[in-house]
C-alpha cells in the first residue's frame, strides 16, 4: 500500500486510513511508500521530495517514492500522456545533500477493481467539485468586490464545473455503464455454463441401462 501525502496532510492522517483500508478489505496493509503529483511539470522528484524520501527512509530502509507527471501533452501526437517514476534517497558523495536513485517499477494489471479502488473513483468529481466550491464561496465572501467581478467570478465557477462534468463525470459515467454490461454479459455467460455444467453432471449420474438390468432382482428357479 502506498499513502498518499498531500501539502497539509501528515503521516499520521495516512496511518489512520490505513487502518481504515484495512477494516474495509478484510486483509492487513502494510505502508510500504509514498506518492504525489506534478501536474503540468516533470516528472522528476525536487529536492524537497528527495529530502522528505529520505526522513521516511529513516524509518523503514525499504519505504519507496512514486511521482505522477499529469496533464502533460505529446507535441507530435496532440495526446495526454501520465508519466510515474518511483525513487529513493541515498547520502550524496559530496557534502550533507541527498539525491535520487531510481527503483525499477512494473505495473501489473489487474482484470477485477477492487472496492475500494471504485470508491475511490467516483469520489473524484465530488472532491473536485468541493474545491470549485470552497474557491469560489471564499472569493465571493470578499467584501471589497463589486457586481460586475461577482457576476464574472459565478460564469467563471459555472464554467469550471461545467468543464468537470465534460471532462471526469461524463467519462465516468460512460465507463461505469460499459462495466456494467460487460458485468451483466460475464453474469448470463455464467449462468448458462452453470447450466451446462449441471446438465452434464446430471447425466453422468443418472445410471445406464445395463446398470438398471444388473440391479434386477433374477427370479428364482421353480422348485421341483
Amino acid at each position: 500500500m502506498l499513502m498518499p501525502v498531500f501539502p497539509k496532510d501528515s503521516v499520521n492522517i495516512s496511518l489512520i486510513k490505513k487502518h481504515r483500508l484495512a477494516e474495509m478489505t478484510g486483509r492487513p496493509m502494510r505502508v510500504v511508500g509514498w506518492y504525489h503529483s506534478h501536474p503540468h511539470i516533470t516528472v522528476w522528484p525536487s529536492h524537497v521530495d528527495v529530502r522528505t524520501q529520505a526522513m521516511y527512509q529513516m524509518m523503514d530502509q525499504g519505504f519507496v517514492g512514486l511521482i505522477f507527471s499529469c496533464f502533460i501533452e505529446d507535441k507530435n501526437t496532440k495526446t495526454g500522456r501520465v508519466l510515474y517514476t518511483c525513487f529513493q534517497s541515498v547520502q550524496a558523495q559530496k557534502g550533507s545533500e541527498y539525491e535520487r536513485i531510481e527503483i525499477p517499477i512494473h505495473v501489473v494489471p489487474h482484470e477485477a477493481i477492487g472496492k475500494v479502488c471504485l470508491e475511490s473513483a467516483v469520489e473524484l468529481p465530488k472532491i473536485l467539485c468541493e474545491e470549485e466550491q470552497d474557491t469560489y464561496r471564499r472569493i465571493h465572501s470578499l467584501s471589497h468586490l463589486d457586481p460586475i467581478t461577482k457576476i464574472h467570478n459565478g460564469s467563471v465557477f459555472t464554467k469550471n464545473l461545467c468543464s468537470q462534468m465534460s471532462a471526469v463525470s461524463g467519462p465516468l459515467l460512460q465507463w461505469l455503464e460499459d462495466r456494467l454490461e460487460q458485468n451483466k454479459q460475464s453474469i448470463s455467460e455464467l449462468q448458462l455454463e452453470r447450466e451446462r455444467l449441471t446438465q452434464e453432471l446430471a447425466a453422468m449420474n443418472k445410471p445406464s441401462r445395463r446398470d438398471l438390468v444388473s440391479n434386477c432382482p433374477v427370479p428364482a428357479a421353480p422348485k421341483r
